[in-house]
């Protein structure tokens, strides 16, 4: 079964994550630098069979869209444009960054190691995928 990949798009750095070939467990990928992620998408669909991938949607509390919306919107948009045949869903992505710094802290990391924005993109991009995991099934 393919698997299903989850982008926490930022304007620096973007955290990804996968499930595996079951698509029942989320696990974190890797972060990588904004600039190089269709290169890197590119090399890693060449690799690996992904029938869906998930693109944060980033919310305000009221539900209205958030200052990075259009910044996200133009890479989905993208993204559509140099991947026309991958499903794309969009997925509420409010409170990710959040839950990935609590569960840092509840995991034992120590400060310095919560301080990695990039593993914190990473972490986020997993619970976006797990979410959806979750309320597929």
């Amino acid at each position: 079964m393919p698997r299903v990949l989850s982008i926490d798009y930022g304007a620096k750095r973007t955290g990804i994550a996968v499930t595996d070939e079951l698509q029942l467990i989320a696990s974190g990928l890797t972060t990588v630098e904004t600039g190089t992620l269709i290169k890197f998408l590119q090399e890693y669909f060449s690799k690996e069979s992904v029938e869906k991938v998930l693109i944060g949607e980033p919310k305000q509390m009221d539900g209205t869209a958030s200052q990075s919306a259009p910044l996200i919107a133009a890479f989905t948009q993208k993204f559509m444009e140099v991947f026309p045949e991958m499903e794309v869903e969009r997925v509420d992505e409010r409170f990710t960054s959040k839950m990935a710094f609590q569960s840092m802290i509840d995991n034992g990391m120590k400060k310095k190691q919560r301080q990695n924005k990039a593993l914190v993109d990473e972490i986020s991009a997993t619970i976006l995928l797990q979410d959806y995991l979750s309320r597929k099934k």
